[in-house]
């Protein structure tokens, strides 16, 4: 599980077939072989490392579902190690599981904030909501207004210095994870049972 806060934004080293070598500074400290950590808001699996460098191997639904396989070397990812119990819980509630990609459509400064307008799946708009929360290449936000097909967040100076936001230009993809809890309650409102 995961918060959406980014600890640090890492450099792709390498990408051949479905190994991703990422460099990386901060979330080395204590990452180890077997470790979970989301990469652009996709919880993966740490299979080597190295001082400064760890490798993952990405399964085809990754591929599929996410960002991940337009990779390069010298890309930017967003990095968050899982969290720890008794971790403060400073974003939302992230599971690592990317729902499917959406697209940057714009960005409007707005004072030091910069509106960013993303697109998303017919699918996935039914779970977002004014005020919700989204995970977008694992960031936490929050949304602030929506349409039938896109929704808007406003982004705070911090964040786009510190994530791969930064880099982000419309026609970009996106990862995209909505709220869980509103999967369940949709659920729970059909009769279905998880599982």
């Amino acid at each position: 599980m995961f918060s959406g806060i980014v600890e640090e934004v890492g450099r792709v080293s390498r990408f051949v077939g479905t190994k991703l070598t990422v460099r990386a500074t901060k979330v080395m400290s204590d990452l180890k072989v077997s470790d979970s950590i989301a990469i652009n808001g996709t919880c993966l699996t740490v299979v080597a490392r190295t001082k400064g460098t760890f490798t993952l191997e990405l399964a085809p639904e990754t591929l599929r579902r996410t960002n991940l396989g337009s990779l390069k070397p010298g890309d930017g990812v967003d990095m968050e190690r899982a969290l720890a119990v008794g971790d403060r819980l400073g974003g939302h509630i992230v599971q690592g599981h990317v729902d499917g990609t959406g697209q940057v459509l714009s960005l409007t400064p707005e004072g030091d904030c910069v509106l960013m307008r993303f697109s998303a799946p017919e699918r996935l708009m039914r779970y977002i909501v004014e005020k919700g929360f989204i995970a977008v290449d694992g960031i936490s936000l929050t949304v602030v207004t929506r349409d039938a097909s896109s929704f808007v967040i406003s982004v705070i100076p911090y964040t786009i210095a510190n994530t791969v936001l930064k880099e982000r230009r419309p026609g970009d993809p996106v990862n995209l994870e909505v709220d869980i809890l509103a999967k369940y309650v949709e659920s729970l409102l059909k009769g279905e049972r998880p599982g």
